[in-house]
């Protein structure tokens, strides 16, 4: 059975004195545009006061051979909303060092931050694996999930999420990467400015 949330509902259990905050986690290696426009229009649709990309330190699920130097995706992290205010960086992951567990992180900030709704922010592809997340049951009482819509991945679900829908753009970290390590161009794919600082840097450049 489809457990679905309309805007109306969402508003209507609202605590007024709460804030309202999104979170959007993820490698971000290298943060594209894809990332930025998912994270404006869920935190736009939702009439949320942020929405914190939180990047992750060391993914359970990731190669860190794979995954370049953290203080190179907090970097590229700030070019890319230094110029949107409803956009931050959420940095507990990184501090806290070791894997990455969002159970683990969101438990601490709910207890830091009990004056804060959350609204954790999911693909749509990703939905389907909620089931196999480290403590998805415990997670589901810290935060509401927000999931953006896909093209042909079902809304299908037994947990509670508020579906966004969000212009469709096919990107991926992954294939930028490769992009680059084969010269082609990325213009446009992500931000002026990180496309720059990967350039300086010759980030990604022994791409396989």
């Amino acid at each position: 059975m489809s457990n679905v949330q309309t805007f109306v509902e969402v508003k209507e259990q609202r605590n007024s004195k709460k804030k309202q905050v999104g979170i959007l986690g993820g490698n971000f290696n290298p943060v594209h545009i894809a990332h930025l426009i998912m994270a404006d229009q869920v935190g736009r649709s939702l009439g949320l006061e942020k929405v914190y990309l939180m990047p992750s330190n060391e993914p359970p699920h990731v190669d860190p051979k794979e995954t370049i130097d953290v203080s190179d995706r907090l970097k590229m992290l700030e070019l890319a909303i230094a110029d949107n205010p409803l956009l931050d960086i959420e940095k507990s992951e990184i501090n806290r060092q070791g894997k990455s567990y969002t159970y683990e992180t969101m438990k601490i900030l709910t207890e830091k931050y009990p004056d804060t709704d959350f609204y954790f922010i999911l693909g749509g592809d990703m939905v389907e694996y909620l089931p196999k997340w480290y403590k998805v049951d415990e997670l589901m009482q810290l935060v509401q999930f927000v999931g953006v819509k896909r093209p042909n991945y079902p809304t299908e679900t037994s947990y509670p999420i508020i579906w966004i829908d969000v212009p469709d753009m096919n990107i991926s970290s992954t294939d930028l990467r490769k992009k680059i390590a084969q010269g082609c161009s990325v213009n446009y794919l992500l931000p002026e400015n990180v496309l720059h600082y990967i350039q300086e840097k010759g980030l990604y450049l022994d791409e396989i």
